[in-house]
C-alpha cells in the first residue's frame, strides 16, 4: 500500500509540474544569433566596406579615410527583443560606429533611419535617432564611460527594446533607460552595424545574438 501511495503521489506532482514546465518564461528561452562568424548570410550592405574576418563583422578600414556612413543590415525585422554582442572601435579618439535598431534603409540613399546606440568617445552608449530627429535623445555621462568602455578592445553591447521602453548597456553599465513619447515612431525594423564616415577606422562585431521578447 506504501508503494502505491508513493506512486500515486509520484504521478500527481508530474500532473503538476508539466504545464508549468511547457510555458517557459523569456529567460529561459533560448536566443537566435544573426551571425554565424563566417559569411554574411542574412545580412545586405555594400560588401566593399563589410567583410568577415576571424569570426567578426569588419566595417571600414585603417588605410583610408571614410568616404560616408555604411550600414549592414539584416534582411530580416523585429520588434520587441534584447540583442547582445561584442564590438571594437578602432582609428583613435575620431573613430565613430554604432548599432541601428527599429531601423529602416532610406530608399535610394546610402542611409538608415532608425534609432542607434552610438560607439566612439564623446558618444559612447547613448541612444541617437539616426537620420530622423538627427539628435542624441539621451545618454550616460561621458565622463564616467572612460572607466566603462575598454579601449582597443572587445567591449559587450546590450539593447532592449520593449514597447516604448528602450535600455542600453555597455559592459554591464546601464547607459540608457529611455521612454519613446512619440507614437509615430515606428516599433520595429532592421539591425544594423555601421562605421560612420570620418578618419580611417574599423567598428567590429561578432558574437550577435537576439532574444525575441515578443515571445514572453
Amino acid at each position: 500500500m506504501r508503494m502505491l501511495g508513493a506512486v500515486a503521489a509520484m504521478i500527481a506532482m508530474v500532473v503538476a509540474v508539466t504545464p508549468a514546465a511547457q510555458n517557459k518564461p523569456a529567460a529561459a528561452q533560448e536566443p537566435t544569433s544573426l551571425f554565424d562568424g563566417k559569411t554574411l548570410n542574412g545580412w545586405e550592405g555594400d560588401l566593399k566596406v563589410f567583410r568577415v574576418a576571424d569570426g567578426a563583422i569588419v566595417a571600414g578600414t585603417l588605410e583610408d579615410k571614410i568616404p560616408r556612413n555604411e550600414f549592414l543590415c539584416t534582411t530580416a525585422t523585429y520588434g520587441d527583443f534584447e540583442l547582445r554582442l561584442k564590438f571594437k572601435l578602432l582609428g583613435g579618439d575620431n573613430a565613430n560606429a554604432g548599432v541601428q535598431f527599429r531601423t529602416k534603409r532610406i530608399p535610394n540613399n546610402h542611409e538608415v533611419s532608425g534609432y542607434q546606440a552610438d560607439m566612439g568617445v564623446g558618444w559612447w552608449g547613448a541612444l541617437y535617432d539616426e537620420s530622423r530627429r538627427n539628435k542624441v535623445l539621451i545618454g550616460p555621462d561621458q565622463a564616467k564611460m572612460k572607466d566603462v568602455v575598454k579601449a582597443n578592445d572587445w567591449n559587450d553591447y546590450v539593447i532592449r527594446a520593449e514597447g516604448n521602453h528602450i535600455q542600453l548597456w555597455i559592459n554591464g553599465f546601464q547607459t540608457v533607460d529611455y521612454t519613446e513619447t512619440d507614437p509615430s515612431v515606428e516599433t520595429s525594423g532592421v539591425i544594423a552595424v555601421q562605421i560612420h564616415a570620418g578618419p580611417p577606422s574599423q567598428a567590429l562585431y561578432k558574437d550577435i545574438t537576439l532574444l525575441d521578447l515578443s515571445k514572453r
